[in-house]
């Protein structure tokens, strides 16, 4: 299992820039597979640009046949309108994904930092420069939107490649001390 290569799909959803990044994984190394945008005019129908995304996804799933996609939850704002545009274009892309059979990881802006950089409060300059450390290249995409969706797939990678992934998460100590009765001391 720890030879067995799998590709990950990452994807920081927008609704005028989609950042994707596609890594191939080897045992607990990954490299860079693609990295881009898909721009959207802000000119087109906000249903126009939705279909772009779907369409978009549909054709890195079919060229690339990921394993897994992993997105950027959004962050909360202030705009109302905005946060509805955005968690459309999210469905949208979590809904391609699973059309096609891909299982879908979500993780949030600051889960993504933290897994790259170490900081959750990293900028966009800081991830990609950890990118370039990580997967060893040494293109700047003209949007970085790209290298958020890569380190989305990356923070997947490690979620996934963590000692403590798969094992069965307690809920509360109730459940803990049920699943460990080892830990407990009589007097």
């Amino acid at each position: 299992m720890a030879n067995k290569s799998k590709i990950i799909l990452g994807i920081d959803p927008g609704t005028l820039v989609m950042g994707y990044g596609l890594i191939q994984v080897q045992g607990k190394n990954a490299s860079l597979i693609k990295m881009d945008v898909l721009k959207l005019s802000n000119r087109k129908d906000h249903y126009e640009r939705l279909q772009l995304i779907h369409s978009c996804i549909n054709e890195l799933i079919l060229l690339h046949k990921p394993d897994c996609c992993a997105i950027e939850a959004p962050f909360f704002g202030k705009n109302v309108q905005s946060m509805l545009k955005l968690g459309r274009a999210q469905g949208v892309a979590i809904a391609t994904a699973m059309q096609a059979g891909l299982t879908v990881a979500e993780y949030s802006p600051k889960k993504v930092k933290q897994s790259i950089t170490g900081n959750g409060n990293a900028d966009k300059e800081q991830v990609w420069q950890m990118l370039q450390h990580i997967l060893t290249f040494s293109e700047r995409p003209d949007f970085l939107d790209a290298t958020d969706a890569l380190a989305v797939a990356v923070c997947h990678h490690f979620q996934e490649s963590s000692p403590l992934a798969g094992l069965p998460k307690a809920k509360g100590w109730e459940q803990f001390l049920q699943q460990h009765p080892h830990r407990i001391v009589s007097k």
